[in-house]
């Protein structure tokens, strides 16, 4: 990443995989080409927001001609690495780590689901997006073995900060928490994306009650 991306705010990043998803159903529409007004409209943007976000990348378009919708798609799957597969494991088996392995497309997004683990004797060797479940003690080696460097972990609560400083110290440079649990005290070690389903659902019971 160059230091003009590293620069870019975390809420533009942030929008980069709506254009990215906008620009694909617009391409298998057969459409070629689009002004940042026609985009606008479909994402509930400003125009102005969208050559802002854009700029921050060196802009892509034509003044008289608006966005090439394959090229601007590529430069943007470039941006988010969709292209440089990471390998990634899921730790954790259950309800919410099998849905995510069976429906999350990781490849579309530049991420290789190579390996998943969990420590219940009933869900290890069954199997979720065609991999075997595997037991936490085959973690470390399969992690080196494999150069994981992205974990996805739907655990409980309260195994989430032992399981990360593992995965810190296996060589992983991503998490995915889906645990609930703050493990903020690890960002200045690895990267982390915190998802809180709750939340999202709490701020949907806010507006409907506004």
């Amino acid at each position: 990443m160059n230091n003009k991306t590293q620069s870019v705010s975390d809420l533009v990043i942030r929008r980069l995989p709506r254009y990215y998803r906008f620009l694909g159903e617009l391409a298998e529409k057969g459409i070629s080409k689009i002004s940042s007004r026609e985009l606008s409209s479909l994402m509930g943007l400003t125009a102005s927001q969208i050559r802002q976000d854009l700029n921050c990348f060196g802009g892509f378009g034509q003044q008289g001609y608006g966005y090439n919708i394959i090229l601007l798609q590529e430069e943007i799957s470039k941006i988010l690495g969709y292209n440089n597969l990471k390998n990634t494991i899921i730790i954790g088996a259950g309800n919410l780590g099998h849905a995510i392995a069976e429906g999350m497309h990781f490849e579309k997004r530049g991420f290789n689901l190579c390996g998943i683990f969990d420590v219940s004797k009933n869900i290890i060797g069954t199997k979720a997006a065609g991999l075997t479940v595997s037991p936490m003690s085959d973690l470390e080696s399969f992690c080196k073995k494999k150069k994981v460097s992205v974990a996805v972990i739907c655990i409980p609560k309260d195994s989430a900060k032992s399981v990360c400083k593992d995965l810190i110290s296996f060589g992983i440079e991503g998490i995915w928490n889906f645990s609930h649990c703050d493990i903020s005290e690890f960002k200045d070690l690895v990267k982390i994306e915190n998802v809180h389903l709750g939340d999202s659902l709490a701020a949907l019971g806010y507006s409907l009650s506004e």
